[in-house]
C-alpha cells in the first residue's frame, strides 16, 4: 500500500478519501470529497481487544451509507489514541537502551530511571562536544551485550551525547545493532534536534517501545483494507495535527501521541474557515480545550507531557478537563441556595443504566420517590464494570465482601451501604475500575427536556425529581420539579464550559488560569452582575464547539465568553474529518556554530562540515536542510510539497564589532499527500 507507482500527485474533487478515528468509546469513520464535502458518516463501539473490528464495523457502515464499492476510495487517513494510551496506562514492549557518553547519573534526570523501569541499559564511551567535536567510540560493551539482549529484548533505543551536533556515533552503534540482531532501532537525532540528552533518551525509549505495537495496528489496519479492496495509502495523523504515512509513523509512533485531539483541531478549522480560534470538544467524560492560531494549532512548546513524561514531541497544548456530559451533579457544600457541581467524576446516566437494565433501576427510583423524605443515597446505584476478575486481585476483605455483594445488574446504595465507611470502601473500588456508579448527570437532563432521546426518558424524570426533593440551606426543595432541576443542570453545564474555555485562555496569556477564573471580577464579569463598576470578559476570538452534544449545551455559550460560538454540522465527527482533510508536514533543522574564531561548523543530519565564512556556512545549512526535509517530506506520503526555509541568525555587537554566536537554518515542507491513481 502506498506504492508511488500507483498514485497521483494531484486528486480530482470528485475523489472519495476515508477518514478514521478510533476514540475511547467510539471509533468513527467519515467519507469526505473535496467537491462534495462530508458524503457518509457513521460509527462503531471502540473494540480495545482489537481495534480493528471496530475500524472495520465504522468502515463498512460508512459504505454502506454512501452506497459506493470499497474501490472508490483513494486516500485513507486515522488518527488514534493507541500511542497516548500506552504510554498512560504504562504499556510498550521491552527495549534496551544504548547510552553513548553517558554516566549511571544521567538516569536520574527527566525521569529516564523511572521510565526504563526493569528494561536494560548499556553505557559504552563516546559523543561529542557542543561543537560536534567526538570523543572516542568504544563499542565493546554493546558488542559482548548484544546477543543476550537480541533473545530478549524487542528493539533497541540509542542516544548519544551531543547526537543533535553530530549523529555519527548514534548511526555507528545502531549499524551494528542491526547488523548483528535485525531488531528495530529508533536512534534520538532522528526524533528531535533539541539539547537535553537524558530527555531525548527519554523520548527515543518511549517510541522504541511503541513499534511494535503501532506496526500492529497499521499491519491490521492495512490487512483490512486489502481485504476490502481499497488499494489506496494509509496515512497516520501525528500530535501536531500534520499526515505522515503509516511508514513514516510506524518508525516514529511517538510523534502520533494526542493524534485524536490534534485532528479534532484540524477538522475544526475545516468545517469553519477559521483561522484563529479556541477550540472546545466536549464529550461524555471530558472537555478538551485548545487554540488555533494562523490557522494551526497551537503546540506546547516544552513537549508533551503523556502519563507523567515530558517528551520532546512537538503536539497539541491541549487542556482537559473533567467536564462532560456524563459528569456527576453534585451540591456544593453549605449555603443557602447551594451551587450545582459537576464533575470531574463520570457517571453512568440513569437513562442509560435503565436503557441497559429496565425495571431494576427504575423500580428502585420509584420506591424512593414514594418515601416522604429525601434520602442522601437516593439516584444512586452501582454495578460492576465488567473487567476480567484478575483485575481484582489484592482486595482488602471490607473491599472483597463489597465487591462480591455488587453484581452486573445496579444495585441502589441506599440497601446496598450500611456506614460511611462502607462509603469509602465503595469509592476505593470505583477508582480501581472495578465498579461504577449510576446516578443523575446532564444527559438525563437532556432526557427530561426531550433534548435528547436515545435512552430511557422515564428513568432520566425519576433520577431528576429525585434530586430536585434535595434540601437547601432553609430546608427547603432545591427546585420544584424535574424540568425546573434539569434546566438548571444544563445552564450550569454551558456556564461551566465557559470557565474552561476562559481558564485556558488566561493561561495560554501566562496567567494562572484557575485562580483568574475564580476570581470575583472574572465571575461577576461572566455573570453580567453589574454594579457601579461594569465589568466585562471577552475572548479575542471565537469558540468552535466540537462533539456530539455541542448543539445542546453550547447554544448560550457566546454571550458567557464575549464572542460567538460556531458549532459546525459534523461536529460529531471532527477528528475523522480532520484525519482526512490534513496536510503532510515535516521540518529539518540544521546548526551553524562557530567552535574557534574563523571557523564556522554545520551540523546537520549529513553530519558536520565545517567552513571559512559565516555566508558559506549558512549557504551549506540551507543547501542540506532542504534536501534532508524533501527527502523526509516523500517519505511522509506528500506529493508535490512546497519547501520554505527560515534562518534564525543569533550575533553579538561588542564595541561596535559585531561578532557571530550561532545559526539555527530550519527547512519545513508541506503538501497534500499522495492519492491512488
Amino acid at each position: 500500500m502506498g506504492d508511488p507507482r500507483v498514485t497521483s500527485p494531484a486528486p480530482s474533487s470528485d475523489a472519495l478519501f476515508l477518514g478514521i478515528d478510533t476514540g475511547g468509546t467510539y471509533t468513527d469513520a467519515v467519507l469526505w470529497a473535496e467537491a462534495a464535502g462530508v458524503v457518509a458518516k457513521a460509527k462503531a463501539l471502540t473494540t480495545r481487544h482489537d481495534l480493528a473490528v471496530g475500524i472495520s464495523g465504522a468502515v463498512d457502515a460508512v459504505l454502506a451509507r454512501a452506497g459506493v464499492p470499497p474501490s472508490a476510495v483513494r486516500l485513507v487517513s486515522m488518527s488514534t489514541t493507541l500511542a497516548t494510551n500506552a504510554l498512560v496506562e504504562g504499556q510498550g514492549g521491552r527495549v534496551a537502551l544504548v547510552m553513548v557518553g553517558f554516566g549511571e547519573d544521567d538516569l536520574d534526570r527527566a525521569g529516564l530511571r523511572s521510565a526504563l523501569g526493569s528494561d536494560p541499559v548499556v553505557f559504552v564511551p563516546g559523543g561529542h562536544d557542543v561543537h560536534g567535536n567526538a570523543a572516542a567510540l568504544i563499542l565493546d560493551a554493546l558488542e559482548d551485550a548484544l546477543p543476550s539482549l537480541a533473545a530478549s529484548v524487542s528493539g533497541f533505543a540509542v542516544c548519544a551525547y551531543f547526537a543533535v551536533r553530530n549523529p555519527a556515533h548514534e548511526l555507528s552503534a545502531a549499524g551494528l545493532i542491526r547488523e548483528r540482531t535485525g531488531l528495530p532501532v529508533t536512534a534520538s537525532h532522528e526524533l528531535s534536534a533539541k539539547l537535553g540528552g537524558p530527555r531525548r533518551a527519554l523520548t527515543t525509549l518511549l517510541n522504541a517501545r511503541l513499534i511494535s505495537m503501532i506496526d500492529r495496528l497499521v499491519a491490521a489496519t492495512e490487512g483490512f483494507l486489502a481485504a476490502r479492496g481499497i488499494a489506496a495509502p494509509l496515512m497516520v495523523v501525528r500530535g501536531d495535527g500534520a499526515l505522515v504515512s503509516a511508514a513514516f509513523a510506524r518508525q516514529r509512533p511517538i510523534e502520533t501521541i494526542l493524534s485524536g485531539p490534534a485532528a479534532s483541531l484540524v477538522g475544526a478549522r475545516h468545517m469553519t474557515g477559521l483561522d484563529n480560534a479556541m477550540v472546545s470538544d466536549i464529550g461524555g467524560t471530558t472537555t478538551d480545550v485548545a487554540v488555533l492560531d494562523g490557522g494551526r494549532p497551537r503546540l506546547d512548546p516544552e513537549g508533551a507531557t503523556v502519563g507523567g513524561y515530558r517528551t520532546m514531541v512537538e503536539a497539541v497544548a491541549m487542556r482537559t478537563f473533567g467536564l462532560g456530559g456524563d459528569s456527576e451533579v453534585g451540591l456544593e457544600d453549605g449555603g443557602l441556595r447551594p451551587h450545582i457541581v459537576l464533575g470531574p467524576r463520570r457517571l453512568v446516566p440513569l437513562a442509560l443504566a435503565a436503557h441497559a437494565h429496565g425495571e431494576a433501576v427504575t423500580a428502585e427510583l420509584e420506591r424512593q420517590l414514594r418515601t416522604p423524605n429525601p434520602g442522601r443515597l437516593d439516584g444512586r446505584l452501582a454495578l460492576r464494570t465488567g473487567v476480567p476478575e484478575k483485575l481484582a486481585a489484592g482486595l482488602s476483605g471490607a473491599e472483597q465482601k463489597l465487591y462480591d455483594a455488587i453484581g452486573a445488574v445496579p444495585l441502589p446504595l441506599d440497601r446496598l451501604l450500611s456506614s460511611t465507611a462502607q462509603a469509602a470502601t465503595l469509592n476505593r473500588l470505583v477508582t480501581r475500575g472495578l465498579i461504577q456508579i449510576c446516578g443523575f448527570t446532564p444527559s438525563d437532563a437532556a432526557h427530561v427536556l426531550a433534548r435528547q432521546d436515545n435512552w430511557d426518558a422515564a428513568a432520566a424524570r425519576l433520577g431528576a425529581a429525585l434530586f430536585a426533593r434535595r434540601r437547601d440551606g432553609r430546608g427547603n426543595p432545591i427546585e420544584p420539579d424535574a424540568e425546573a432541576i434539569s434546566a438548571r443542570v444544563l445552564r450550569a453545564l454551558t456556564r461551566r464550559s465557559a470557565e474552561v474555555i476562559l481558564e485556558t485562555a488566561f493561561a495560554e496569556d501566562g496567567l494562572e488560569g484557575a485562580e483568574t477564573v475564580a476570581h470575583a471580577l472574572v465571575q461577576r464579569a461572566v455573570d453580567a452582575r453589574h454594579g457601579i463598576a461594569k465589568l466585562t470578559v471577552a475572548l479575542d476570538r471565537p469558540v468552535i464547539g466540537l462533539g456530539a452534544s455541542a448543539p445542546l449545551h453550547y447554544a448560550g455559550l457566546g454571550e458567557l465568553v464575549g464572542n460567538r460560538c460556531i458549532v459546525p454540522v459534523d461536529t460529531d465527527v471532527a477528528n475523522a474529518l480532520g484525519a482526512v482533510v490534513g496536510q503532510v508536514r515535516v521540518a529539518v533543522e540544521a546548526q551553524v556554530s562557530q567552535p574557534q574564531e574563523g571557523r564556522f561548523r554545520v551540523s546537520s543530519p549529513e553530519g558536520v562540515r565545517d567552513f571559512r565564512s559565516e555566508g558559506e556556512a549558512l549557504d551549506e545549512a540551507d543547501r542540506v536542510a532542504r534536501a534532508a526535509v524533501a527527502a523526509r517530506v516523500a517519505e511522509a506520503g506528500a506529493a508535490d510539497a512546497e519547501i520554505s526555509v527560515t534562518r534564525d541568525v543569533r550575533a553579538a555587537t561588542v564595541e561596535g564589532q559585531r561578532s557571530f554566536i550561532e545559526a539555527f537554518v530550519t527547512a519545513t515542507a508541506a503538501g497534500r499527500p499522495r492519492i491512488a491513481g
